[in-house]
């Protein structure tokens, strides 16, 4: 069996061509049935997101690699060789060293996002629902969960913020405490309101409202998050119900003033409220921070603490990476075993084919009244000589050849003391 991963990232890869290649939901069961159905293939799981589409196999012999990445590019009408320079393939430790990797968080674009382990958890589960999951490949998936989790318990790669979307929302849960009772107001649409709404989801936020220029990509985000929808012009109207408001659209003027947030800390009681300002130009009028009962943050304020966080993640990045090592070793020791068994199995079953054969002539001496001890005694060094003939034979002769090496490993295996010259058999 060979261990292969074929696929393509954020790191060999546009978005222009990953995006061609990304496995939607509904095709990832057909996919897959298709996959396994290659010759030599038996087992296999598709991981596919925004930033990787990668192929995990097991293989009967690793010369099949090419025929996968011909399945890929034709599954997604790639021309020829088109895909092929995109293209990354690891095989056995490399491809368990990457699978671990990605489940940290230490192959994705920003370094230790927790995000790639579900998404992992999602194509293991799938790949199990589909049958194309076996020992070695089910084995793999557990053993880099459990290993990310490791290295989340044993670092600090993933307990500080390092996009002003997860900063904004680690200090609102600095000053809320609990930000799921709080009620959110996203202005915008984009990907960092939409970055905002995931890590807001993820601290169990249940009241979203999503407010845009337009409505249809408003309501296009809240699909998403089960979220409220709403126009630009109607953010009066909600503004005292929010507790946290984070604004990022692309407005060349300030979407709130200084006179609606008064008006609506009036209508909270001065209830505080948070508030985040994400855009350039600012989204929200720089007087807004002398208000009383305001906690007002521009994009500034955070990128100093995501910087800081950066380089307090790369060093737990180097941390991780010594687990990784020590996991992967794990695994491959595990594998290697694997290769043993069927010599162990066979080995076994030799010895209890002679445990019968001997059981039985014993069980034909006591029926002719053979005395107990008198057969125990014939069992006993029958027994022993049917096990230890060929291995003896073995040694003499390695040791008339002279081959000291399988002497050595048998004095290894056996358990037995590393003889002189002058003790050789």
């Amino acid at each position: 069996m060979s261990l292969i991963t074929i696929g393509i990232n954020h790191k060999t890869a546009p978005v222009s061509v990953r995006e061609k290649v990304v496995f939607a939901p509904e095709q990832m069961s057909d996919a897959l049935r298709a996959l396994v159905r290659l010759p030599g293939l038996d087992e296999a799981a598709i991981l596919s997101t925004c930033n990787r589409t990668e192929l995990y196999c097991n293989l009967q012999t690793p010369q099949q690699e090419g025929e996968i990445v011909q399945w890929l590019s034709e599954y997604h009408h790639f021309d020829g060789g088109d895909l092929r320079p995109f293209i990354y393939e690891l095989a056995d430790i490399d491809a368990v060293r990457h699978a671990i990797r990605v489940a940290s968080g230490l192959d994705s674009l920003v370094i230790g996002e927790p995000q790639i382990l579900g998404q992992l958890k999602s194509a293991y589960s799938t790949a199990a629902e589909q049958g194309t999951l076996g020992k070695l490949l089910r084995r793999l998936f557990q053993h880099a969960f459990a290993a990310a989790k490791h290295v989340r318990t044993d670092t600090e790669i993933g307990s500080s913020a390092v996009s002003v979307a997860f900063a904004a929302v680690t200090l609102a849960r600095q000053i809320f405490g609990d930000v799921a009772k709080q009620h959110a107001l996203l202005i915008g649409a984009g990907e960092t309101i939409e970055l905002a709404a995931r890590h807001l989801q993820s601290a169990g936020i249940q009241e979203l409202t999503v407010a845009n220029r337009t409505l249809e990509r408003a309501e296009l985000l809240g699909k998403q998050f089960n979220a409220k929808a709403i126009t630009l012009s109607d953010i009066n109207q909600v503004l005292h119900e929010a507790d946290i408001i984070i604004a990022s659209t692309a407005s060349p003027v300030p979407i709130l003033g200084k006179g609606a947030v008064e008006r609506a800390i009036r209508q909270r009681r001065r209830k505080p409220v948070f508030m985040v300002d994400l855009a350039v130009p600012r989204d929200i009028e720089t007087e807004v921070e002398n208000l009383n009962d305001v906690y007002l943050y521009t994009v500034d304020d955070l990128q100093e603490v995501v910087t800081q966080n950066m380089a307090s993640r790369q060093q737990a990045a180097t941390q991780a990476e010594n687990i990784i090592d020590v996991q992967t070793e794990n695994f491959m020791g595990w594998l290697r075993a694997q290769d043993a068994v069927n010599l162990i199995r066979g080995y076994r079953d030799r010895a209890e084919i002679a445990r019968q054969s001997v059981l039985t002539k014993a069980r034909r001496q006591l029926a002719q009244g053979r005395p107990p001890e008198e057969v125990l005694e014939f069992l006993a060094e029958t027994l022993t000589n049917k096990l230890t003939h060929e291995p003896t034979t073995s040694l003499h002769q390695a040791a008339r050849e002279g081959r000291t090496e399988l002497i050595n490993a048998a004095c290894e295996l056996l358990k037995l003391p590393y003889p002189t010259n002058d003790k050789l058999p």
